[in-house]
């Protein structure tokens, strides 16, 4: 393989992205569905997989460290290799009495270590990029970010819902399941060893001791709150998916709950069709749409439309929790409409946040931006079970609609410059 092909962004991109969307969907998505079929209450799934959230909200501490010590490019194959690893341990722990403390622990390992890969592959990113094509692979990054949760809330939990027909054991089917997804994790660290380019400009900071480490820590955070208009830009950041951080574990649980629990009642496979594989295709397509469309117009041209896209939609649950058809292709309808809308309207957020993070702490200052995004994701759905046991599904979908106004409010204030995303040359 020549070395232009070898460090061709086509090659990388897409299986970087693949590698950092695999751990997130397994920890935030498909572990709901492992914990419903395994016993585990509605209130505490969403409780403890909100606070396994934390620490993709937490990474911003550490984020100078990944930028400080050693290269990007080694921190993305390690961790891939050590997440593997953990993957492989919660296989193994499914069977055991008490699985539930044993697999949260392990789920945290692969937290911690998938949301430090994400600060290495999203800097990774900036740095092997020139910003004209940011723009670009931003739709194709997002697109191979959604086939990894096509791959883990489709692919996966249909496998785990068919090896529980043939086994009639949750816990057996979801150890194959999830010693199957270690071995891809495993096996894409392998190959990034191998094939991620060697940008000149990733390299290690220069701490030669603590004192200057500390030094340089410090102001790379600071330097971050530093930025005009830091106090509209986190309100940005927190608020932009107040409601959809509402609706994203419950709208799951909805989906699998048994009617007479108000839900829809799909089995595992159903439900890796219709919401892991319809709807996440659908939030593919919508993201690559957006990607595209801004790298022709720019962000500005696009903000609104797309803030729309990501909110309205959600009206779709209303219908599906007072209609509540037993129709698969209506239920799957309902879901590819908002999740179409999402993936089209989270670019606009995606490309945001690289707008935020420009300038010589790019990688820290992104992190730091996913930061506020995940504490704006995980707190709200950290009391999103708990409300919905009160409020009911219809009026709690009712609810998260009315959640989605503080954004609009906050996106009348943000900076932005006409061209900011806008493709050169066209």
């Amino acid at each position: 393989m020549s070395a232009a092909k070898k460090n061709s962004p086509w090659l990388w991109v897409p299986t970087l992205y693949v590698a950092e969307g695999l751990p997130y969907a397994l920890v935030l998505s498909v572990s709901v569905v492992l914990f419903k079929n395994l016993g585990v209450a509605d209130e505490i799934i969403t409780f403890w997989v909100g606070l396994l959230g934390l620490s993709w909200v937490a990474k911003p501490l550490w984020s100078p460290v990944v930028d400080l010590l050693k290269t990007r490019r080694l921190w993305i194959w390690t961790l891939q290799l050590f997440i593997g690893a953990a993957l492989a341990g919660v296989a193994l722990a499914l069977p055991l009495p008490h699985f539930f403390q044993i697999t949260l622990a392990l789920f945290w390992l692969v937290a911690f270590a998938s949301a430090t890969h994400d600060i290495a592959a999203d800097g990774f990113y900036l740095l092997a990029l020139a910003e004209g094509d940011q723009a670009l692979f931003s739709g194709v990054r997002n697109t191979f970010y959604r086939v990894a949760n096509i791959a883990a809330q489709g692919g996966l939990v249909i496998f785990a819902g068919k090896m529980h027909e043939r086994t009639g054991n949750y816990a057996t089917a979801w150890a194959l399941a999830l010693a199957l997804a270690a071995g891809v994790v495993l096996a894409l660290g392998i190959f990034h060893r191998l094939v991620l380019p060697r940008p000149v400009n990733d390299v290690a900071g220069r701490a030669v001791s603590t004192e200057i480490f500390s030094a340089n820590f410090a102001e790379t955070f600071l330097a971050f709150f530093r930025k005009p208009k830091i106090l509209t830009l986190l309100a940005f950041l927190l608020l932009y998916r107040f409601g959809e951080a509402q609706l994203f574990t419950v709208a799951k649980i909805f989906l699998l709950n048994p009617r007479a629990a108000g839900g829809l009642a799909l089995t595992d496979v159903q439900f890796g069709w219709i919401y892991g594989t319809i709807g996440v295709g659908a939030l593919l397509c919508g993201g690559l749409l957006g990607g595209f469309v801004v790298s022709r117009h720019g962000l500005k041209f696009w903000l609104w439309p797309m803030l729309l896209a990501i909110h309205l939609p959600d009206t779709v649950f209303i219908w599906l929790a007072y209609a509540r058809p037993e129709n698969l292709f209506a239920i799957g309808a309902g879901v590819a409409v908002e999740q179409f809308g999402y993936g089209f309207g989270f670019t606009a957020f995606m490309l945001y946040m690289i707008h935020i993070a420009r300038g010589p702490h790019a990688t820290a200052h992104y992190a730091i931006c996913t930061g506020f995004m995940a504490l704006g994701m995980n707190v709200p759905n950290m009391w999103s079970g708990w409300l919905e046991q009160r409020l009911g599904y219809p009026h709690f979908f009712v609810w998260v609609i009315l959640a989605t106004i503080p954004s609009f409010l906050v996106a009348l204030k943000i900076p932005l410059e006409a061209e900011f995303g806008k493709r050169s040359g066209i």
